[in-house]
């Protein structure tokens, strides 16, 4: 009998971590994640290529350039101001403030600095700006159902 490989409508359940250039850990999730690979699940592009024909029990590296992973840092989404004139329940690092453009968009930014009398908040994701590898442990890959295809996930249900 044969392994299943990573292809097109396969649920794939991973865990993984990711470390910049220097081999610093960033960031690990143990928890096990879920795709359907050839589907839009918003795994990064060069992720779901290395995964393709992987099979349960593969370690998988997989290094992003800044362009292929959270894009460059874009010093328009950091802003500073008084702290006076920020609400209270969001005068801490890491707290997330939802703000509303011009044009109506709505971006969650996080509060990333606070100092001398000034609260600075970034709309960046926080690996944005920096080469990263991801290591992925490939857990398990099955059959995706058809809500699963259609939501590029697992346990997928409507969203409304």
């Amino acid at each position: 009998m044969s392994h299943p490989c990573i292809g097109p409508n396969k649920l794939v359940q991973f865990t993984y971590f990711i470390t910049d250039a220097a081999g610093t850990l960033l960031e690990q999730v143990d928890i096990p994640v879920s795709y359907v690979h050839g589907a839009d699940s918003g795994i990064f592009e060069k992720i779901e290529q290395a995964l393709e024909g992987r099979q349960v029990g593969d370690r998988v590296e997989v290094p992003l350039s800044v362009e292929e992973g959270f894009g460059p840092h874009r010093p328009e989404l950091t802003f500073t101001d008084d702290i006076e004139n920020v609400p209270e329940r969001f005068r801490y690092v890491g707290a997330e403030v939802e703000m509303q453009s011009d044009r109506g968009e709505v971006k969650t930014f996080t509060v990333s600095r606070i100092a001398a009398g000034r609260l600075t908040v970034d709309g960046n994701h926080p690996l944005a700006g920096k080469p990263l590898v991801f290591t992925i442990d490939v857990l398990e890959i099955r059959d995706a159902t058809p809500e699963e295809i259609r939501q590029g996930r697992a346990g997928a249900e409507p969203l409304h």
